[in-house]
């Protein structure tokens, strides 16, 4: 017996939540790590480094709760604990040993590449199941990530 259209649905809308959960994952312990990182950058870079890391968390938290939101919106629950988003991330935690200002950056730079991969993926499936809703929220997180390796990048030249 053929599956009905309704029963096709929800399975893609759960597949779908299923690759925005790693994303806010990723969103979310990127966000705790650049916090960690503005509260103990130090040496000359200080202000400057400061201020553009204090904006970056604040928009990855942003962007947490629009993930989020669409989840929801997708009809299903999303994680909402540290050890599911630690589960769930191809982010590495922040060590407990402070980094110095350029290895701050050079960590940040390679965690904002591995979110944006998991970006791609998530968008190309929802472009395959015509989500156009999410691929729209993936394409405008892809270029707020571009973005923000584009400042990083900068930094380091």
């Amino acid at each position: 017996m053929a599956r009905s259209k309704s029963a096709r649905k929800e399975d893609s809308n759960t597949a779908m939540a299923k690759r925005l959960a790693e994303v806010l994952s990723d969103t979310y312990v990127l966000g705790v790590k650049t916090h960690g990182y503005h509260w103990n950058v130090m040496g000359p870079l200080f202000a400057p480094l400061h201020k553009l890391f204090g904006e970056q968390y604040e928009a990855l938290f942003d962007a947490a709760d629009e993930i989020a939101e669409r989840i929801r919106a997708l009809g299903l629950m999303p994680d909402g604990s540290m050890e599911a988003f630690l589960q769930n991330t191809a982010i590495k935690e922040a060590d407990d040993k402070p980094l110095k200002a350029e290895a701050m950056v050079k960590d940040l730079l390679q965690s904002h590449q591995l979110v944006r991969a998991r970006i791609i993926m998530a968008a190309e499936y929802a472009d395959d199941i015509d989500d156009a809703g999410t691929e729209d929220l993936m394409v405008q997180r892809l270029q707020a990530h571009d973005k923000i390796i584009w400042m990083l990048r900068s930094q380091l030249a």
